[in-house]
């Protein structure tokens, strides 16, 4: 740590070093109305040399302009607006005149005269940016009332299957951020995240593949990045609620937004109920023969409650300087009730077990998270598109996770007859302790009539984080009290995490549309554990340089990508918890503190091009590979009791196509849709396994704007399935429509979604097979569902103010 604070006031000294300014010219003045007088507006100033744009401004509401920090020489000033002839005016700066002051410069308005004119465009849903793909959630009107499981299902490059566990290109180690920065909620039981997370609150979502050397490197398949609705400046907020069979919620958001203070407010309830049917037929082998088998029958009607609220203070000391707070808090609690009847038989259809087995598990969770950050900006030097910036950011997160259940084993006859009775308590912790510096320096590199924008960055970061686990198990052999602590299956267990990392990158902008970024990331791992009721202790170190290179070149309306990046995977907290869930007794499940970080190597050729149809369509080839690969692994003893836990696996291969389209068929409507085919290969050979084939989706979505501020919307997913080491998934579908109604001056909404209205739910079978067994399970949810939502915006809104930065474990520490 001392380390890495002297290499923080090196960077920030640095950072203070590069401040200093080596352009003494500027030019000011006014635009007014060559009739009335009356100032100009937020028009448009811009300044010329003899070949190249140098810098740019607008005009305030005043109708003043100033543009500082201009090299010496003549220049030429282009003054536009709307409604107005645009007017050229030549400047020259001197050694003897440095500051030039053209006074009221007069524009005379257009003599023609506008009739009205209806803008029909709309914003499409997906948009390739370069690094990233955008999902433009609050476009799409079928997602209110849903949650973010909704949102993501839509999206190209992301699966989700029926429980809501998401990959990315076939890989489920996902980095989830929320605005950018790392939250607990979505460390823990992701699918269980997911749900609980309301789609309303959900302005879009960046899908970054390949992110670069200023990303952490979590995340082996990419990061997502969920980017939630925020008010602007002044004063203003909106409620909502929404009514459903299968969600329900309501939020509130308020913000204020002054000169030099912001302050916004939000704060949501929610619930969601999941309904859950499935049926198990398992054969347990040894040496290929059958030992038993297993029939299993369970039932489920659940309904999780919880909130979320968020409070945030910006400060802006002056023009160049942001000092910002945040905190915000989740919590709730998901039940996890089930009903399962077991019957085990040997191979000559003798009953060996027969009986219900009633399970009760709650999971109390909490989440609570601080960002403290300073931001200083300096001037631009001339003909530089973005500003030199310091950051130094701070975070501190805790997340206590719990599971607690009880469950009574009944054996069924003609009396049902209370036989077992188990009840365990996991008391668990995550800390995460977070400093970060970073340093932003564009310049400028002339050849001859050309010129390239350089961008350079670098920073340091130190994240600590203290997981800890209690559990006990208390159970009952007969049913009868009093309950036993049994010290096998209890045990306190510390572990501890210290990453330290540093990165540079540089990235290049050429006039002829090149642009490259190249960069390298360093990270230095220390693990720490501790069982403490047995003593056992565990330690680990290692040390990863991750480098990163993109190159893309632009051709008329086409752009080329290439790019090579390494990424990293450190076990989660859910595959490291070393306790044992055996709330159902024939199906126990684990975490494994002695995991292995994945190393993902990732190659992607990409092109995009955009019609002057406004037919976008981007297209991607990808390879990736994966050493130490976290799959869970299910064994099975000759009694037919599994075991699932994260193990290593040798190699996870993956080739894929990946391909988006997005445009407007007509001026009111719009049509998205993306594909996402590739082949996987797993193989263990430790384990003796291996499975590979071919896996994909498809979704496509309409947007259709009706007269009389209506909006019709309906979309549609189809999966092939998912096929990891030891089995498959049969293919499902999921398809919505929603229709949008804008009221009281648009200041309202009212609308009404379906998903599946025409299906009761979805089926799909999950195929295994393993040396020690081989298993069939049919899952079947409700998905049926029907939802009402009304939202009410009020206040003034109007875009201003500058971006606070904070933490972005993960991701990118500012952009």
């Amino acid at each position: 740590m001392k380390l890495f604070f002297s290499l923080a006031a090196l960077g920030l000294w640095v950072g203070t070093a590069f401040a200093q300014s080596v352009n003494p010219g500027s030019i000011s003045g006014s635009l007014v109305d060559s009739a009335t007088r009356q100032p100009v507006p937020f028009a448009t100033v811009a300044v010329r040399n003899a070949t190249t744009l140098i810098a740019g401004t607008t005009t305030d509401s005043a109708g003043t302009f100033r543009l500082p920090s201009l090299a010496l020489g003549p220049y030429t000033l282009t003054l536009s607006s709307v409604r107005y002839v645009s007017r050229n005016q030549s400047v020259n700066l001197t050694t003897d005149q440095p500051a030039a002051v053209v006074g009221a410069v007069p524009l005379r308005s257009e003599s023609r005269t506008l009739g009205e004119v209806t803008v029909a465009a709309q914003k499409a849903l997906i948009e390739e940016k370069g690094d990233k793909l955008v999902y433009n959630a609050e476009k799409d009107v079928s997602n209110v009332g849903g949650s973010a499981a909704d949102v993501l299902r839509k999206i190209p490059s992301l699966s989700l299957d029926l429980d809501g566990n998401i990959q990315m290109r076939g890989n489920s180690n996902i980095r989830i951020l929320i605005n950018g920065k790392p939250s607990a909620m979505m460390a823990r039981n992701l699918a269980d995240a997911l749900r609980q997370m309301p789609a309303d609150n959900i302005k879009s979502v960046e899908v970054i593949t390949s992110p670069g050397a200023k990303y952490d490197a979590e995340g082996a398949a990419g990061v997502i990045n969920i980017i939630t609705k925020k008010a602007l400046q002044g004063f203003n907020g909106s409620v909502m609620g929404s009514l459903g069979n299968l969600n329900r919620s309501a939020n509130t958001k308020l913000s204020v937004k002054t000169k030099k203070i912001g302050l916004s407010f939000s704060a949501n309830g929610y619930q969601f109920r999941q309904i859950r049917e499935a049926q198990t037929l398992r054969t347990t082998l040894f040496e290929g023969r059958p030992l038993n088998y297993l029939s299993q029958r369970s039932t489920s009607d659940n309904t999780g409650t919880g909130g979320y609220g968020e409070f945030s203070l910006d400060y802006d000391p002056d023009s160049t300087s942001r000092i910002n707070f945040s905190a915000n808090a989740w919590g709730g609690s998901y039940p996890n009730n089930s009903a399962v009847i077991n019957r085990l038989t040997d191979p000559a259809g003798n009953t060996l077990q027969y009986f219900r087995n009633d399970i009760q598990l709650r999971n109390p969770y909490g989440n609570s998270q601080f960002d403290l950050g300073y931001t200083k900006t300096f001037r631009k030097p001339a003909g530089v598109t973005s500003e030199r910036e310091f950051t130094l950011l701070t975070q501190f997160s805790r997340m206590p996770d719990n599971y607690f259940y009880t469950t009574n084993r009944y054996t069924l006859g003609e009396v049902d007859q209370l036989s077992f009775q188990q009840r365990s308590t996991n008391y668990s912790r995550n800390k995460e302790y977070t400093l970060q510096a970073d340093y932003t320096h564009p310049f400028l590199v002339r050849t001859g009539q050309d010129t390239t924008q350089l961008k350079l960055e670098m920073g340091l970061k130190a994240i600590g984080r203290d997981i800890g686990s209690e559990y006990r198990v208390e159970q009952s052999l007969d049913g009868q009290p009093p309950l036993v602590t049994d010290p096998a299956q209890s045990n306190d267990f510390d572990y501890r995490q210290q990453i330290y990392s540093g990165y540079t990158a540089l990235r290049i902008e050429a006039r002829r549309k090149w642009n490259m970024n190249l960069g390298a990331r360093f990270e230095r791992t220390v693990i720490d554990g501790n069982f403490m009721t047995t003593g056992t202790t565990l330690a680990n170190q290692y040390t990863n340089l991750i480098p990163s290179v993109t190159v893309s070149k632009g051709i008329k309306s086409h752009t080329l990508k290439i790019s090579y990046t390494q990424r990293i995977q450190r076990p989660q907290l859910w595959f490291l918890n070393p306790w044992v869930n055996a709330s159902d007794p024939r199906n126990l499940q684990t975490g494994n503190p002695y995991l292995n970080p994945e190393l993902n190597h990732a190659v992607e050729l990409g092109h995009s091009v955009t019609t002057k149809a406004g037919l976008s369509v981007n297209t991607a080839l990808y390879w990736r590979m994966t050493n130490n690969a976290i799959e869970y692994v299910r064994t099975v003893d000759e009694a037919g009791v599994s075991l699932s836990r994260p193990q290593n696996i040798a190699r996870r291969i993956a080739y894929g196509l990946n391909m988006n389209l997005s445009g407007q068929a007509t001026k009111t409507w719009t049509l998205n849709g993306g594909m996402d085919l590739r082949y996987v290969d797993l193989n263990s050979p430790a384990l003796n396994q291996r499975n590979n084939g071919l896996v994909g989706n498809l979704n496509i979505s309409s947007t259709y704007k009706l007269p009389h501020n209506y909006t019709f919307q309906s979309n549609a997913n189809v999966n092939s399935g998912w096929i990891n080491l030891q089995g498959s998934g049969t293919p499902f579908y999921w398809y919505g429509l929603a229709l949008k109604r804008e009221m009281l001056d648009k200041k309202a909404s009212l609308t009404l979604g379906v998903n599946n209205p025409f299906n009761r739910g979805v089926s799909q079978t999950f195929r295994q097979a393993a040396p020690t067994f081989e298993s069939d399970t049919r899952s079947f949810f409700v998905s049926r569902s029907v939802r009402l939502a009304f939202e009410w915006r009020f206040g003034q809104m109007s875009a201003g103010g500058k971006e606070s930065r904070k933490i972005r474990n993960d991701d990118a520490g500012n952009r």
